[in-house]
């Protein structure tokens, strides 16, 4: 995929004019994006960036896709940048390409430039491209770009005050542990774990259930725990109770999870401030899906 396909005249002429080209990132180019994108977000150190760039650079990826997104490059310096993280990932039982439309930055200099990532980013119609961190400000500009709301907000619920369905037993995920979950379920909590992330299975005396959940702090005080992967949202409905009192032995009495309503079964809030997420393609990602995006990539 080279952006060069596809640009118009007079963007060409432009960029010749300025030096300024759109291509590829490669992996020599990590420490310069790194170090980029902390100029862009100041809140992020050099640390932060390279550890989720690196951990994508080592997990299994779709051929024929930019490894890390494009860059606009000047002489060999580059002075914007948009992360693209593909995967494949099961949608039912097909087998698709989705990809994470990641952190985007510019150099003021550069900001007339900045449309063109945008065309590279997202041109594949056989691709689901999906933004799960666009900021309040940004939200007429993603929809403008052709992407539609498919998560609207979040719901903090207090599993612990659910009743647990009796029998059923919760258990850290363990290597070499997949009986009843696909080899993908499998995949997904195996290298989640690695991230740093809690791979969870539930097992009903029947089926085995999986779930990752990753901690955080709210205004660095408040312990939580985000749910970044499970079959479905109604799992985690269901098992709230025995998922809740594991999860508060470990610090966390609160769970975020995306959501377009409230869930009357679960003692919590909604609310649509915060959470807003965009998808277009194919496949819009389902609710309490967010494996291998910048949420487990970068935060885990």
């Amino acid at each position: 995929m080279q952006l060069a396909r596809g640009a118009d005249s007079a963007d060409g002429a432009q960029r010749s004019r300025a030096g300024v080209r759109v291509r590829e990132i490669a992996q020599a180019d990590l420490a310069a994006i790194a170090a980029l994108l902390c100029r862009g977000f100041p809140f992020r150190d050099e640390h932060y960036w390279l550890r989720g760039l690196q951990r994508h650079a080592a997990r299994p990826r779709p051929q024929a896709y930019p490894a890390f997104g494009y860059c606009l490059d000047q002489g060999g310096t580059p002075v914007g940048v948009i992360l693209l993280l593909y995967s494949e990932v099961l949608a039912g039982r097909e087998t698709i390409v989705r990809c994470n439309v990641s952190s985007w930055y510019v150099e003021p200099a550069f900001r007339a430039f900045s449309s063109l990532l945008v065309r590279a980013a997202t041109r594949d119609k056989s691709v689901t491209y999906f933004n799960i961190t666009p900021a309040p400000h940004t939200w007429p500009q993603v929809e403008a770009q052709g992407f539609q709301v498919y998560c609207r907000g979040q719901i903090y619920a207090a599993l612990t005050l659910s009743k647990p369905v009796p029998r059923a037993s919760v258990q850290l995920f363990a290597d070499g542990e997949s009986a009843g979950l696909s080899d993908f379920e499998t995949d997904v909590l195996q290298r989640h774990a690695g991230f740093g992330c809690l791979s969870l299975v539930v097992h009903d005396g029947v089926d085995r259930h999986p779930f990752v959940f990753q901690r955080h702090l709210v205004k660095k005080v408040v312990p939580v725990y985000r749910l970044l992967y499970a079959r479905e949202i109604s799992d985690l409905v269901r098992f709230a109770g025995n998922i809740g009192r594991f999860l508060a032995r470990r610090g966390g009495l609160l769970v975020r999870f995306d959501a377009n309503a409230p869930v009357p079964r679960l003692a919590g809030w909604y609310s649509e401030r915060r959470g807003r997420k965009y998808a277009k393609g194919p496949h819009p990602p389902r609710l309490g899906d967010l494996a291998f995006t910048e949420a487990a990539l970068f935060d885990g």
